[in-house]
């Protein structure tokens, strides 16, 4: 028997929708066994460039999701933390044990006694203890909702939205304040038997007149795509656009190969590119990595990239956008030559499961 598992095709209302909402935020419980958080600021000043906190509490069955080298004891009493920033870094990841050292209840989310996130929404209070990369963050959630992934009957649900972060962080010794625009996720899956998605990157940068884009591209291990999707986000007008027709991206140079803790041959993105267009809207980045790629993130890597972004007749540059980057697929599309990319756009099917 087939379990059909296709993403629902969103729509303007939902990917713009507004408090009052409705939205799950909770600590693991019932069938929702695995719970994402995370928290992305980009373009802060050098030589900070980003901060995150990405959380993953069990680890799922989602190649791309999964982080084998953090599991001690089972899948689902793990959590995999990476808390970063650009420079370089030795204690941004580290993984914890649900029952020996984290306390998870409503509002309150302890990670051994080095990061919690306390509060629910709108407001939360982030902290971090580390000796080297300390945080106190208070953070703001915006009413403007983004339904990234919505799997049906409810197995997969993922949504962010921009966020205030004002507070400070301290990197070996050196006091950074911040007052900058971020965003807040939040993911609850149902432990499912396997979900083939094995590439994904999520990227953000904060543009001029207060908006915010985000980027989100996802593949399956046969090289299919999944999702691929622009969010633009108007901050005074809470508001946002979704582009999802046509939404390219090309990687033109990748870092030599680099084996993670999992074992796991990868390719970095080094140059990179995305773009829309239609007969009303053009967006197109071209971004450079800024060569800081950090693995812990889930089964891969976070950093931050150089870009030029052009958004119809407006052109802005930066230092410093945030990138999530992790690529599982078989060497065979990692590898793969210029005619064999002709035929990444011929096939665009849904992820399914086999039941036996």
């Amino acid at each position: 028997m087939q379990l059909l598992m296709s993403t629902e095709r969103q729509t303007q209302p939902r990917n713009q929708a507004r408090f009052p909402l409705s939205l799950d935020y909770h600590a693991p419980k019932g069938r929702f066994r695995i719970i994402h958080q995370g928290l992305k600021i980009p373009n802060l000043p050098a030589p900070l460039h980003y901060f995150n906190f990405v959380s993953i509490i069990g680890q799922p069955r989602i190649p791309m999701l999964r982080n084998e080298y953090a599991i001690q004891t089972t899948a689902l009493d793990t959590v995999s933390i990476i808390s970063s920033s650009s420079p370089h870094m030795v204690g941004h990841f580290h993984s914890y044990s649900i029952e020996n050292d984290c306390k998870f209840e409503q509002g309150e989310f302890q990670f051994s006694d080095r990061e919690s996130l306390i509060g629910d929404l709108p407001d939360f209070y982030f902290v971090r203890n580390d000796p080297e990369l300390s945080a106190e963050i208070k953070i703001k959630t915006l009413p403007i909702v983004s339904h990234f992934t919505k799997i049906r009957f409810g197995l997969f649900d993922h949504w962010s939205m921009p966020c205030h972060c004002t507070g400070n962080i301290i990197y070996k010794g050196q006091h950074f304040t911040i007052d900058q625009l971020g965003c807040f996720d939040f993911a609850r899956i149902v432990n499912m038997p396997y979900l083939p998605w094995c590439f994904y990157s999520y990227q953000v940068i904060n543009l001029q007149k207060d908006r915010q884009i985000v980027f989100l591209h996802i593949r399956n291990h046969f090289n299919q795509i999944v999702q691929s999707k622009i969010y633009l986000r108007d901050i005074e007008q809470q508001s946002s656009q979704l582009f999802e027709d046509n939404v390219q991206f090309k990687i033109h140079r990748v870092y030599p190969k680099v084996t993670t803790p999992n074992h796991q041959d990868m390719y970095l993105a080094r140059e990179f590119e995305w773009s829309y267009q239609n007969e009303k809207s053009t967006i197109h980045l071209y971004g450079q990595s800024r060569g800081d790629f950090k693995f812990g993130l889930a089964a891969g890597y976070v950093g931050s990239f150089n870009y030029q972004i052009k958004i119809n007749e407006e052109i802005e540059e930066g230092s410093s956008g945030y990138c999530e980057y992790i690529d599982c697929r078989p060497l065979k599309w990692q590898e793969k030559n210029f005619k064999e990319k002709i035929l990444d756009g011929l096939a665009h099917p849904e992820p399914f499961l086999l039941k036996k």
